[in-house]
């Protein structure tokens, strides 16, 4: 028995050394800033200049003449004679245009 105790004395040892605890790893602290009173206010900014003016566009083309109309047929003679007399009756006035 006395065998078997000085056996088992390095096995445990063994053991023992493997089950090894962890360092525990603590965090550094990091100092948190904290912002103090705000300052007096800044001088406002020169005003920006103007852009520049846009480019004018080209002018169209010229459109085409149009074509010419028909000729209307003649009219018929007149028949007058000596002691005909004739009436020029002007168009009725028409309602004016909106």
């Amino acid at each position: 028995m006395n065998r078997m105790i000085l056996m088992l004395l390095p096995l445990a040892a063994m053991g023992l050394v493997a089950c090894d605890r962890p360092a525990v790893v603590v965090a550094p602290v990091t100092p948190v800033a904290v912002p103090g009173p705000p300052g007096p206010q800044g001088a406002t900014g020169n005003t920006g200049s103007t852009g520049s003016t846009g480019s004018t566009g080209s002018t169209g083309n010229t459109g085409m003449t149009g074509s010419t109309g028909a000729q209307g047929d003649t009219g018929m003679t007149g028949r007058t004679g000596p002691g005909t007399t004739v009436i020029v009756v002007p168009p009725a006035a028409s309602a004016p245009r909106n």
